[in-house]
């Protein structure tokens, strides 16, 4: 069993800063995907090169940024928990009230957005209880046993494959509410169909085990103190970056390209997420490595840590925005931008949500979402 090592869990402003990128690539992709209705190939006001322009996008951020909020959020529980059992408090039963709160803020995200991502982190994230008890070495066997694709593994081995059928069912009728419904037929629809949509796609998209095994992955960068610039930390993240660099490349060269996207052919199922992943943990440990070595970069990023440090907030105002530009009910752009004005349009949104949160970090240190949530997690407690 695990028993904390009594350091102290200093702020880790460069999590601050991937959770800000990871936070500005969801909203990015979101916004050239119009908040889930598709990108729309028949927009009136498309160019060329929206093809190109989406393939690059999808390639850096489809998948990755989620990753990275899901590694960033292993992390947080494991200074949430470190941080009681040093006081001599068991964080257990507080975490899991936390993740009862967290599933309401994902309820409520749905109202607005069918493709809704905290209500998946809220069940998983229940399994982090038992997991933050495991001896590092068996936690380190499970992580490794999810994010190799188990279920993908045995698919491949047997010819099983998950019923997803129903999947299409569901988008089938989110798709007329959100584009040409009213608010409340859009908002009905949505918290009706998002979350089984979304949890087959989860299990099409093989994230279910991947998502589970990078919260336990940010746990073990927790406990071994990764993201702190101690020992021989840096020199860990160079390993780590210069072997994902090779397997990227390998996956470039004997993968196939098929719309500026590599695919794996017959074992895409297997490899697409593990190639992902390698293109996560490159964003990470590059991040990481230049934020402790070039005061420049750090200090440029710098602008962004309070932005990662509400990141709830900004994920739910996204969805607000966004829905509120691209969905029928709203001003219905899903009919007219195309992909590059899409992501100039994503771009505007993430500029104003910095404006907005800029102005309340001056007086505030969590946002208000953030607030709430701490507030509501430790309600009863001294």
């Amino acid at each position: 069993m695990y028993k904390t090592k009594g350091l102290k869990n200093s702020r880790i402003e460069v999590a601050d800063a991937l959770r800000g990128l990871a936070v500005i690539g969801i909203v990015l992709y979101h916004s050239v995907e119009h908040f889930n209705l598709g990108t729309a190939t028949s927009a009136s006001l498309s160019f060329p090169f929206d093809g190109t322009v989406f393939n690059v996008l999808t390639v850096l951020l489809s998948g990755k940024m989620y990753g990275i909020f899901a590694l960033l959020f292993g992390l947080s529980f494991f200074i949430m928990r470190d941080n009681q059992e040093q006081k001599g408090k068991d964080f257990s039963l507080r975490f899991a009230w936390r993740m009862v709160l967290l599933f309401g803020f994902g309820v409520l995200n749905l109202v607005f957005y069918n493709g809704d991502i905290l209500t998946f982190y809220a069940l998983l994230g229940l399994l982090m209880i038992p997991a933050g008890y495991l001896s590092t070495p068996v936690l380190w066997a499970v992580t490794i046993f999810l994010l190799i694709q188990p279920v993908e593994i045995y698919s491949l081995i047997t010819g099983w494959q998950p019923d997803i059928s129903p999947m299409m069912k569901y988008y089938g009728a989110l798709g007329p509410a959100n584009a040409e419904g009213t608010f409340i037929e859009s908002a009905t629809a949505s918290l009706k169909n998002g979350f089984l949509a979304s949890f087959y796609w989860f299990i099409w998209k093989g994230r279910i085990t991947q998502t589970l095994g990078l919260f336990f992955l940010g746990i073990l960068f927790g406990r071994s103190r990764l993201f702190y610039n101690e020992g021989n930390h840096l020199k860990i993240w160079r390993i780590v970056f210069w072997v994902v660099t090779i397997l990227i490349a390998a996956g470039c060269i004997f993968g196939h390209w098929h719309n500026g996207d590599v695919s794996f052919g017959k074992i895409n199922s297997l490899l697409r997420p593990l190639f992902n992943l390698c293109i996560l943990l490159f964003i990470v440990s590059g991040v990481t490595l230049l934020w402790y070595r070039f005061a420049g970069f750090r200090k440029s990023l710098a602008h962004i840590c309070f932005f990662g440090r509400m990141s709830l907030t900004n994920y739910l105002m996204s969805s607000i925005i966004g829905c509120t530009i691209f969905y029928g009910w709203g001003l219905a752009m899903y009919k007219h931008l195309g992909v590059t004005l899409s992501l100039l349009t994503g771009i505007a949104i993430v500029v104003l949500q910095i404006v907005i949160l800029y102005q309340w970090s001056k007086k505030h240190q969590r946002g208000p979402l953030e607030t709430i949530w701490r507030k509501l997690t430790w309600l009863g407690s001294k």
